[in-house]
């Protein structure tokens, strides 16, 4: 029996992890009993990465374009524009 020990990719904390089901791609969800946020150690779409958001407000406020954005983390434009309406909506 293999055992893999997990770190909480927000808090860094790898003794109060536990499975939390699967994503419908087959992808494992951890919860971390520490700071109550799940999450996947690996993400089959980089749109989905944390600090993917950031990054595409950041290119944003320095002039780049919609396509722009996508090519770098190789996102989808409409993913861009998802996540640039959902930012201005929550400001």
């Amino acid at each position: 029996m293999a055992v893999v020990h997990v770190a909480c990719i927000y808090c860094q904390q790898a003794f109060n992890v536990v499975k939390n089901g699967k994503a419908e791609t087959g992808h494992q969800w951890y919860r971390c009993k520490d700071c109550n946020k799940s999450f996947q150690p690996e993400y089959r779409y980089n749109g989905n990465l944390p600090g993917t958001h950031e990054q595409i407000i950041k290119m944003t406020m320095n002039g780049s374009g919609v396509r722009d954005i996508g090519r770098v983390p190789e996102i989808s434009p409409t993913t861009v524009l998802a996540r640039l309406k959902n930012s201005t909506r929550q400001q």
